[in-house]
Order: C-alpha cells, then sequence, then structure tokens
C-alpha cells in the first residue's frame, strides 16, 4: 500500500512538480492550493505526511500546522515546510509551530525525496512502537491461557532450544512445534521469537532463566 502525501502550495508548477516527481517514487500525493483546503483534506484523508507552503491564501502554512498539531492523532505528523523565506525567524517560528524540516526555495527533488523517505521511516517506526506497547499481552499482570503443551514449548523456547532440540526433547515432530509457536505468536500479539521470550519473561510466563539450560 502506497503511502500518501499531501503537498500544500498555491504555485501550481510547484503542486504539479513535487506531486509528479514524488509519484514516481511510489508515493500516492494529493494536492491543495491553500491552507484551508490542505487542513479539510488531512481530516478526510489522513496523510501520512505533509509537505506545505508558508505564504499561501485563506490559511498559511504557520496556521496550518499550528491546527494541525492541536489534534492528538495529528501531533506526530510529519510535516516539511518548503517556502522561499529563508530569514532565521522564519525557520525558528517554522520548528516552533510544530515543523520537522525546513527546505528553502529553489529546493533539490532528490533532497526533498530524502527528507521525505527519513521521516516516514521515523514515523512507520515510531508507529510501531506505540502500537506494540497498547497490546493487551504487554501489560503488567496480563495472564495468557496457554495449553499445558504451549506452556512446555514456551518454556523450552525460553530456554534457547531450536523447534528441532524442543521436538527430540518432547517428542513430537518439527512440524508440531512450529504450530504451537504459531499458536503462541497469535496469542501474544508477537512477530518473532525474540520478542515471545522477551515477553514470557517480563510477563512471568515462565521462570527466569539466567542461562539456557541443557537438556540431554
Amino acid at each position: 500500500m502506497s503511502l500518501t502525501l499531501l503537498i500544500a502550495d498555491d504555485d501550481p508548477g510547484i503542486r504539479l512538480a513535487v506531486s509528479r516527481f514524488l509519484e514516481s517514487l511510489g508515493y500516492c500525493c494529493l494536492t491543495a492550493g491553500d491552507g484551508a483546503q490542505a487542513l479539510e483534506m488531512i481530516h478526510r484523508y489522513q496523510p501520512h505526511l505533509l509537505i506545505t507552503d508558508i505564504a499561501m491564501p485563506n490559511m498559511n502554512g504557520y496556521e496550518l500546522v499550528r491546527q494541525v498539531r492541536q489534534h492528538p492523532s495529528l501531533r506526530l505528523l510529519p510535516v516539511v515546510y518548503l517556502t522561499a523565506r529563508t530569514e532565521v525567524e522564519e525557520r525558528i517560528r517554522a520548528y516552533r509551530t510544530g515543523g520537522d524540516v525546513y527546505l528553502a526555495k529553489p529546493f533539490d527533488l532528490n533532497e526533498l525525496a530524502a527528507v521525505v523517505r527519513n521521516l516516514l521511516d521515523r514515523s512507520q517506526l515510531v508507529q510501531m512502537q506505540l502500537e506494540r506497547q497498547q497490546r493487551p499481552a504487554s501489560s503488567p499482570g496480563v495472564r495468557l491461557e496457554l495449553t499445558p503443551r504451549e506452556q512446555e514449548v514456551l518454556e523450552l523456547l525460553v530456554a534457547g532450544l531450536s523447534n528441532a532440540q524442543i521436538g527430540d526433547r518432547l517428542h513430537l515432530s518439527a512440524r508440531t512445534i512450529e504450530k504451537h509457536v504459531s499458536s503462541l505468536f497469535q496469542k501474544t500479539s508477537v512477530h518473532n521469537r525474540a520478542e515471545l521470550v522477551r515477553l514470557a519473561i517480563e510477563q512471568g510466563l515462565v521462570e527466569r532463566q539466567t542461562s539456557p539450560q541443557k537438556y540431554s
């Protein structure tokens, strides 16, 4: 799924050049000719990043970003100011209103693309971390309903054994162990063994191991 960018600028040439270039890189681009239109589109389409000019009719870029930052769901929206204003005071004001990057016109499209990619990577990482923190399984004291076999598999995973070693220990096939591990992933809402082991220790689902156990 393509990430959506909104370009707000009263210059049709800038909107066209920027949107076409970023679309060639795989992004989905929306455009607005003034701040008021941009704000309405942000609420309607929930873009992943905003590129905005400062001097625009109806609502300038500063006011646009100020209003965007008032909404809790938009406080982490990456914002790039793209403007002909180069004074230090303007840059300071831009950052104080909540801008992430300030690029002065004339600008290089490749630099803009690098800025966009960096901000989106950081934004997506932050979003993933927030979602992970909000998972019910991550809350202190949460107890999971595990079957006795799943509990055995989990304890051996925490001890550092591979699926094949767990199968040998429990006299089960590797395919059966994989099914139990997949079930553990689903019940704990994790994506890999490292996350599962960390969660199991943090939530007290198994006894804390000081070192991997050896099984014969």
